[in-house]
């Protein structure tokens, strides 16, 4: 590769996100997820289109009210490409988030995605913190819509005196989620005590305390 043509290609990706960034562009009208294929890609490899049908493109189940009763108090139900192998290539999804009165969603990133949230019923306290450390946030009613931009760690709580539920739509086919505290002290290979002990300036007795939380 000569450094002309390294050159032009790095330019193109500056200027041209979906190079590098973004689910891949369908190519067709439709590429329906063949999650049976043994072929591995970024994504999914295509269904013969012979084979497709209406329920590639249908998922009933965002109706039903998730079950809450967890440590959190919070339940989403997802409707992505794992659900609807339809999405594929289209990069949109969307979740249903229940909360019980009290409950959260714990502060999270989706690395693949931005947010778009609706409030259906309830009140909820939602916010995003951006890389600069500085905390967005907004006590939302009935019909607002808030968003939270890809990849910056998010949360919700409701802090009304009933149950609240919202609709979230997300910029990617798969955006993935990383829930922090579940990441850094649920760790399947547990991160070091000293580095979450200073990370956290907190002693390591608390560390392994909270840790075996999540066990």
């Amino acid at each position: 590769m000569t450094y002309l043509t390294l050159g032009l290609f790095l330019l193109a990706c500056r200027y041209n996100h979906h190079v590098m960034a973004e689910d891949p562009d369908p190519l067709q009208d439709f590429c329906v997820a063949d999650e049976k294929s043994k072929i591995f890609v970024n994504g999914f490899v295509c269904k013969n289109p012979k084979k497709v049908s209406a329920d590639d493109f249908f998922f009933r189940g965002l109706g039903q009210p998730g079950d809450t009763n967890n440590a959190v108090g919070s339940n989403v139900t997802a409707a992505n490409v794992m659900q609807i192998p339809g999405l594929n290539t289209l990069g949109i999804s969307l979740v249903r988030i229940d909360f019980a009165v009290d409950g959260i969603n714990p502060p999270h990133t989706h690395p693949r995605a931005t947010e778009i949230l609706v409030l259906l019923e309830g009140e909820l306290f939602v916010g995003f913190v951006d890389t600069n450390n500085k905390l967005f946030s907004k006590k939302l009613e009935k019909g607002d819509v808030f968003v939270f931009p890809k990849a910056l760690v998010h949360f919700q709580q409701n802090v009304g005196k009933e149950n609240a539920v919202v609709i979230s739509g997300l910029s990617s086919q798969f955006p993935g989620v990383q829930t922090i505290a579940n990441s850094l002290f649920g760790a399947k290979a547990p991160l070091p005590d000293n580095v979450l002990s200073k990370a956290f300036r907190i002693s390591s007795k608390l560390v392994d305390s909270i840790q075996a939380k999540f066990d």
